[in-house]
This record gives C-alpha cells, sequence and structure tokens, in this order.
C-alpha cells in the first residue's frame, strides 16, 4: 500500500505540488487528478521516491525509506523525463529500458528477442511515434514489469494523447490485477502479480466508479468569517466628552441645540393686513367734565345761516 500525507512540494517561483493526501492498495488504480503537466509530473515523481516532498511524507506501507520506494516503484511515460522520444525505435526503446533493469536475466541484452517474447513482433521496427498510443502504453508497461522488484506502477498523464479513455484505461485496470508480465517464458504454476497502480490525470473518465483523489486535497479550508454585525451610528457629544442630555436635542422638531423649535401652521397669522386690536390696558383714561357740551342739530343750522 502506497500512502501519503500533507504531501507538499516547493518549486522555485510557485508551489508544484499543494499538500495531498492519498492511500493506493495493492490490485487496484488510484487516479488522481491535477492541474497542470508540471503538477502531474512532480506528484508522480514524489509518489515513486525520485523528488523530495518539501515537507509530508509519502511511505509504502511502514517503510517511509525513499531508496526503497525507488527500489521497488516504476514511473512510466513521464514527459522530460522518461516519455519515449519520437526519434527512437521500438528496438532502442526497448534495449534503453532493459539495460536499466538492475537483475541479469536471459533478454537483458537481447532487445529484439524480448520484443518477440512479449507479443511485440508486428512493431519491431517501427519509429515511436508511428506507434498507436494504446500500444505504446503497453510496451511501457511491459518494459517497467521486467523488473521483478517493482510493486509499484505511477503513470504520468496517460490520458494527454488520446481523449478515447478506453485505449489506456483497461490497460492499468489489467496491471493492477497481475494479469500483465506474463511472457512466455513464465511457468503456468506462477501466481499473478497483483500491483499498486497509481495513474495522475488531467481529468477523471465519465462513468469512473473506482478509487479517486485530487491533488491539492490536504490544503487547509480558512475558517469561516464571523457574520458580520450592523456597523454603529457615530454618537455626537457635549464638549464634556458626555452624550447629550434629552434638553440638548432641539426639540422634537430635530433642530440644532440652543435653538427655538419653529412656528407649527396654526400658529401662522392668516390675515397678515388687518390692523392689531388695541388693548384695553392701552386707551388713554378721560373725565367727561372736561369734555365740551354737545352742540345739537338746530344750533348748527343756525351757525350755517349766518355764515352765508
Amino acid at each position: 500500500m502506497l500512502t501519503t500525507h500533507q504531501l507538499h512540494i516547493d518549486g522555485r517561483r510557485h508551489t508544484l505540488l499543494p499538500a495531498t493526501t492519498l492511500e493506493a492498495r495493492r490490485a487496484e488504480v488510484l487516479l488522481v487528478q491535477a492541474e497542470g503537466q508540471e503538477r502531474r509530473t512532480a506528484l508522480a515523481l514524489a509518489l515513486t521516491g525520485r523528488m523530495k516532498p518539501t515537507t509530508g511524507t509519502v511511505a509504502m506501507g511502514h517503510d517511509d525509506s525513499m531508496a526503497s520506494l525507488r527500489r521497488r516503484s516504476a514511473i512510466v511515460d513521464s514527459p522530460d523525463v522518461n516519455a519515449p522520444e519520437h526519434h527512437l525505435t521500438v528496438r532502442s526503446l526497448a534495449a534503453e529500458d532493459l539495460a536499466l533493469v538492475p537483475q541479469k536475466f536471459r533478454d537483458r541484452t537481447r532487445p529484439t528477442e524480448w520484443l518477440v517474447k512479449n507479443g511485440f513482433r508486428d512493431i519491431l521496427e517501427k519509429w515511436i511515434e508511428e506507434v498507436d498510443p494504446g500500444r505504446l502504453l503497453h510496451l511501457q508497461l511491459e518494459l517497467a514489469l521486467a523488473n521483478k522488484d517493482v510493486d509499484i506502477v505511477v503513470i504520468d498523464s496517460p490520458d494527454r494523447h488520446t481523449a478515447n479513455d478506453e485505449n489506456w484505461l483497461p490497460l492499468l485496470e489489467q496491471l493492477a490485477d497481475g494479469n500483465m508480465g506474463r511472457g512466455p517464458d513464465t511457468h503456468a504454476d506462477t501466481p499473478p502479480r497483483p500491483l499498486t497502480v497509481v495513474a495522475v490525470v488531467g481529468r477523471f473518465p465519465d462513468g469512473w466508479e473506482g478509487a479517486a483523489e485530487t491533488a491539492g486535497n490536504a490544503m487547509a479550508v480558512p475558517a469561516p468569517l464571523p457574520p458580520s454585525l450592523p456597523t454603529p451610528l457615530p454618537t455626537t457629544t457635549d464638549d464634556d466628552g458626555l452624550p447629550p442630555g434629552p434638553d440638548d436635542t432641539g426639540g422634537l422638531d430635530g433642530g440644532e441645540p440652543g435653538t427655538e423649535p419653529l412656528e407649527t401652521v396654526e400658529q401662522l397669522d392668516t390675515e397678515p393686513n388687518r390692523a392689531p386690536e388695541p388693548d384695553a390696558c392701552d386707551v388713554p383714561d378721560v373725565n367727561e367734565e372736561e369734555l365740551p357740551p354737545a352742540q345739537g342739530a338746530g344750533t348748527q343750522n343756525a351757525k350755517e345761516g349766518e355764515e352765508r
């Protein structure tokens, strides 16, 4: 079983791999979705002990030794790492990969014989760019299994070659079940060789119901912010620093402190042209004895005749 805990890798200018925790079991295919080719390759290298993580751990069972992980794992078809170059022939690819197998076996230095025995006679003389992607992936998986110490196989971005998942997913399931790597020299009584298989992909295949994880799944989630409270209104203060009292508010009309309230409509004079009635106290007192006697109508007429 292959496990990682908070596996994190920093690059020169940015994070290559955010914190990732996963568990891959024997005889099953684990798909790990990661954004970007750099991130997928960094994860594939770390899972096979070929890149040291900045923080976190990766272990095979209870063994966290990077040397043991490198010895018992294989990385397949990783761009700029060990992906087959197009200028090579199939024979040249087989010769290079077989030469890196640490154990000695009969066809280690005879790539042509190995290709024929393992069913690749039809593409023996072809260039890498001429081989169907599914067929080329099958060849790389068989070459990885030539190393009998391998228990973990990590495939880097198998979905980058084709949009058809049937070209690579059944091969990985066959690899995990232990039904691959059984050449014609394998004895009939030899038990299957189930493996731990991890594929780092750009997207999950449609309808995939197997084991699946996402790179960065162990990133710390920020705590939710507390609910915002209403902003209190500013409070005015008197010169002494205390809030204003009820007598300083300027009355019910909301005026400034210390001002008189405005008159209402009922208080306004609706007949401004009418002279004000004099007050009783403003009339001077007159003595009736000092008044001249009233003249009658006859006396007034006599005076008018004399004037004529």
